[in-house]
């Protein structure tokens, strides 16, 4: 019986690699071993960069909802308490855009809190 080759699914198999590990630095994108190593380091990465996004951009619109709570007199645990208490439905992410782009219904937000 005749040795099975496997070479068509071998070329397949390095040519993804190849192509995904496309744009990294010299050896990196062009040998197979060093590509299919340095991809599973960048894998790995972009694995837990896509979780800690979601972090980082909650931190982020918190600060700009604490800085705009601030200018207008009131702290930010106090402002997000009294939305619950409100019953405003709204979260952060549009009470961010809210601080930095519309300021005057932001403003009128912490003025219905006020009372």
């Amino acid at each position: 019986m005749a040795k099975a080759r496997h070479s068509v699914a071998t070329r397949k198999r390095k040519k993804k690699v190849l192509k995904q590990a496309k744009g990294f630095w010299g050896d990196r994108s062009k040998q197979y071993q060093q590509a299919k190593r340095v991809l599973m380091h960048a894998l790995k990465y972009a694995y837990r960069d896509r979780r800690n996004k979601k972090r980082e951009f909650r931190s982020l619109w918190i600060t700009r909802i604490n800085a705009a709570c601030r200018q207008a007199g009131i702290s930010y645990s106090v402002f997000i308490s009294g939305l619950k208490k409100s019953k405003i439905n709204l979260d952060r992410k549009i009470l961010a855009d809210l601080a930095v782009r519309d300021s005057s219904t932001f403003k009128k937000l912490v003025e219905i809190i006020k009372k």
